[in-house]
């Protein structure tokens, strides 16, 4: 009987603590479970973070599984107690009770947070899926908004029509985007509504956008900022509009302008040349058409005035280009003086040609043979001839130049004579005065040498001894002075040679 009672109560004994020693594990295992499982923290979990969550819940729930058999096997042995009649059965069923009421709990618990952290997991996945497509709408979109404002703000210099009309189309062509623009605004800010929206729903906070760092905010200054410009700039092209087509109002009546002077001061140039060139009748008659020219020039001056007026209007305006004509206030100045200048030199020259004519005993058929001369040679119509032109002007003149040393002398002397300051050019003025000079000299050199013959009855030289009997003394003494001997072979003592005296004394040779 004794060992019976001793073998019960070892049973009881090994039966409570077995009983405590699970409890006591089973209960360290569970410590803290309840409380976490109810907190709601995962709520502002990233995504990754949330995902890591489940991952870790289905291990849990595996465990769970795994201590289903302790707390069974507890409350076995609880009842076992209680049929074996423990005294402080008491103790061990409030223990046990307490046990299988928070695992219930803990089951009831692990089931909502599954299905809360899944609910947790879609609702941030739509979250992070709205902060993607934002990221991706965002970038470009921002980079168009700053490309437009520059564009809207940026200056323009143009000088035509046509350029600020280039300008008006691009900017509506511009504006005819902004309905898109707009569209596509609203479309990127509802992303940030909708996912503040979300957050508001669930009692959650807005998290920051892992994708970008561009704030709808931004986005919202710029795209009002844009929609500001757009009139600025429609005012501002409207305002360049109107003055371009005042500019091309003025480059249109300067053009209409310039389009009939220009030609008509080119035909008086062309006429000027022609009568400085091919002269028909007397020289006074010249004179008389060069002075109706000069007149007319003169009459004409009013048109210039008035395209002087317009060229005025057309520099206050800045305006640099004019394709409606080829003609320049410039161009048209250059040519209205030269054609002045021209004027008053020709007529200045036919004046010194009639005196020329008149003092110096020319034909006015040499005048004429010397202009026709100096023209044929003057292949620039510039009225000056260079030195290789001027000789073969002389030459066709009748000027005797030779081809070798002597007859390079010769033109060197008179290229010094007609061009003294080197400019390597004889003008028609130098010609002419060389060619009158000449011609002058060679009739006072064949009337000196008449005179010398009659005096010496014809011979080729002439005595001292004539000399003084038909000459004043002086005179007579200075020609001995400076005559050389004569030394052709009908030569007397005493003779001398009177037409080398007489072609030195006008320059031919040397005395």
């Amino acid at each position: 009987m004794s060992a019976v009672i001793s073998y019960f109560l070892e049973r009881l004994d090994h039966l409570v603590k077995k009983f405590q020693h699970k409890c006591d594990i089973h209960e360290e295992w569970s410590n803290g479970k309840i409380d976490l499982f109810k907190s709601t923290d995962f709520k502002q979990c990233s995504l990754n973070d949330l995902r890591a969550l489940s991952r870790k819940h289905l291990a849990f729930e595996s465990d769970l599984a795994a201590h289903q058999d302790r707390v069974e096997q507890i409350a076995a042995i609880a009842q076992e107690l209680n049929v074996l009649g423990y005294e402080q059965i008491t103790g061990i069923n409030e223990r046990c009770q307490k046990l299988c009421n928070e695992w219930d709990e803990l089951g009831d618990l692990t089931q909502k947070r599954r299905l809360a952290l899944t609910e947790a997991e879609k609702i941030v996945e739509r979250i992070d899926s709205l902060f993607l497509d934002y990221a991706k709408k965002a970038a470009p979109y921002l980079n168009w908004l700053d490309g437009a404002r520059e564009d809207l703000i940026d200056m323009f210099f143009i000088h035509t029509l046509d350029e600020i009309c280039g300008l008006i189309e691009a900017h509506n062509q511009f504006k005819a985007t902004l309905g898109e623009a707009d569209t596509e605004y609203k479309n990127i800010i509802r992303l940030v509504e909708d996912a503040r929206q979300t957050c508001q729903d669930n009692n959650l906070d807005l998290p920051p956008n892992p994708y970008t760092n561009i704030q709808p905010e931004e986005l919202t200054t710029k795209w009002n900022e844009v929609q500001a410009l757009v009139p600025q700039r429609d005012q501002d092209l409207q305002t360049e509009y109107g003055k371009q087509q005042q500019n091309e109002r003025f480059r249109i009546q300067f053009a209409q302008k310039a389009n009939i002077v220009g030609p008509w001061i080119e035909r008086q140039h062309e006429q000027l040349q022609q009568l400085t060139f091919q002269v028909v009748g007397t020289l006074e008659q010249h004179q008389k058409k060069l002075e109706t020219m000069e007149n007319n020039v003169a009459q004409y001056r009013p048109h210039i005035d008035e395209l002087e007026k317009y060229n005025q209007q057309i520099q206050e305006c800045m305006i640099f280009e004019n394709r409606h004509t080829p003609y320049t206030m410039e161009v048209i100045r250059v040519a209205w003086e030269q054609l002045h200048t021209q004027l008053t030199r020709q007529i200045a020259e036919i004046k010194n040609q009639i005196y020329t004519l008149e003092k110096k005993g020319i034909s006015e058929e040499q005048m004429n043979e010397f202009r026709a001369a100096f023209a044929h040679f003057d292949k620039s119509r510039s009225r000056r001839l260079d030195p290789k032109e001027f000789r073969s002007c002389l030459i066709a003149c009748g000027y005797n130049i030779r081809e070798d040393r002597q007859g390079d002398a010769d033109f060197q002397r008179i290229m010094a004579n007609v061009d003294p300051t080197h400019t390597g050019f004889v003008t028609f003025e130098s010609f002419l005065d060389f060619m009158t000079r000449e011609c002058s000299e060679e009739d006072s050199v064949d009337q000196l040498t008449l005179a010398f013959k009659t005096l010496s009855a014809d011979k080729p030289y002439i005595t001292a001894e004539v000399l003084k009997r038909e000459l004043p003394a002086d005179q007579a003494e200075w020609c001995i002075q400076r005559m050389k001997p004569y030394t052709g072979a009908d030569s007397v003592p005493g003779a001398y040679d009177y037409k080398t005296f007489s072609s030195a004394l006008y320059g031919e040779s040397d005395l």
